[in-house]
């Protein structure tokens, strides 16, 4: 049987091969990476990622825990600052050797294709199913929880997670680098809470000659991260709450122009880049339709809680908004979302 029969109207489904896995990530090619190499004029290098240890605690999202740094051991013994004359006399060597315990979207990320599904009948047999991207689904593609892995290929062990599909190192292994555009709704619209739909969008991105082509990676600089940031790991969710604009997910006219505009990803410095939940929420619609529409529907990988003022403070200055954006999450199969350290190029 077909993965699927019908898929969502005004989706992508297919349209890159029956077992695409990467979506519009398709678009970011050879020449779209040219095209971000010709924006390097200085050489300049900004990082975009947050430190990895904010937003601090899980106050954020209490699902995420910041990371836990210890030694690796050796026969019981930290394997840090460990004196290789414990092993062999005469050796000089001192080794340190480290490990980490991290949610994969605690900080600075990107959601994967099957972070976000949706209930939908890809049969049309009147059965909604648990699915997400090009009809891949939970409990055939996705394992974990309620869906543990019973093909005996033994990729996801009891407790554990899989993603035999549509996994984050998917974007690894394309590269995830081309040409990043920013647009920078902090400059637009102030410091505080400000839906973002269409028109206000579009008036920002005219005022500040900013220009989106398919292919590109759109980069929305909004002011949260670095609210975040001189919070200094005692993040406060109230002030939080009334901080940087966030997309208005439920304007139709600005899923409209996603879809249109042909942009690779989206990548922002809140929290989840539209608000949520949407005012549009409610019984049979989705809480984060942005999502629903980007992951889900159409295959656009979605980036949060990156660092973007002083790339957006120098653009600024030079009358600039393109870069060359590198940002490869890490190659972990099986995983639904990564940290990343995106690196801008100018």
């Amino acid at each position: 049987m077909k993965r699927w029969t019908q898929r969502p109207e005004g989706s992508t489904w297919g349209d890159f091969g029956p077992d695409d896995e990467l979506g519009r990530l398709n678009l970011l090619t050879e020449e779209k990476v040219l095209q971000a190499v010709r924006e390097v004029r200085t050489g300049k290098v900004f990082c975009l990622s947050l430190p990895l240890d904010l937003p601090g605690g899980n106050v954020l999202n209490p699902r995420r825990h910041a990371p836990v740094l210890k030694p690796t051991f050796r026969e019981g013994t930290p394997y840090l600052n460990f004196a290789m004359s414990q092993v062999q006399p005469e050796a000089v060597d001192v080794l340190s050797d480290d490990q980490v315990t991290m949610s994969m979207q605690y900080s600075t990320q990107w959601d994967g294709l099957c972070h976000v599904g949706a209930l939908f009948d890809i049969q049309g047999d009147g059965e909604a199913r648990r699915v997400y991207y090009n009809g891949y689904a939970a409990g055939v593609d996705v394992f974990g929880g309620a869906d543990p892995d019973a093909s005996g290929d033994a990729c996801c062990p009891p407790g554990g997670s899989y993603a035999r599909k549509l996994s984050v190192s998917r974007y690894a292994e394309k590269g995830m680098q081309g040409r990043g555009v920013l647009v920078d709704l902090a400059r637009a619209f102030g410091p505080g809470r400000t839906l973002v739909g269409h028109e206000p969008l579009q008036t920002a991105m005219r005022d500040q000659n900013v220009v989106v082509e398919p292919g590109d990676m759109l980069v929305l600089r909004t002011g949260f991260a670095e609210s975040l940031v001189a919070m200094n790991g005692q993040p406060d969710p109230h002030a939080l709450e009334q901080t940087g604009a966030v997309l208005d997910g439920a304007d139709a006219a600005l899923l409209d122009w996603i879809t249109a505009s042909g942009v690779a990803a989206i990548c922002a410095d809140n929290y989840a880049v539209e608000s949520y939940p949407a005012r549009t929420s409610g019984p049979g619609h989705s809480i984060l339709p942005l999502h629903h529409h980007c992951l889900f529907k159409l295959g656009v990988p979605l980036a949060e809680l990156w660092y973007l003022k002083d790339l957006a403070d120098w653009l600024h200055a030079q009358g600039r908004n393109r870069f060359l954006l590198t940002a490869p999450p890490l190659r972990m199969p099986g995983a639904v979302g990564s940290p990343v350290t995106p690196i801008a190029t100018v």
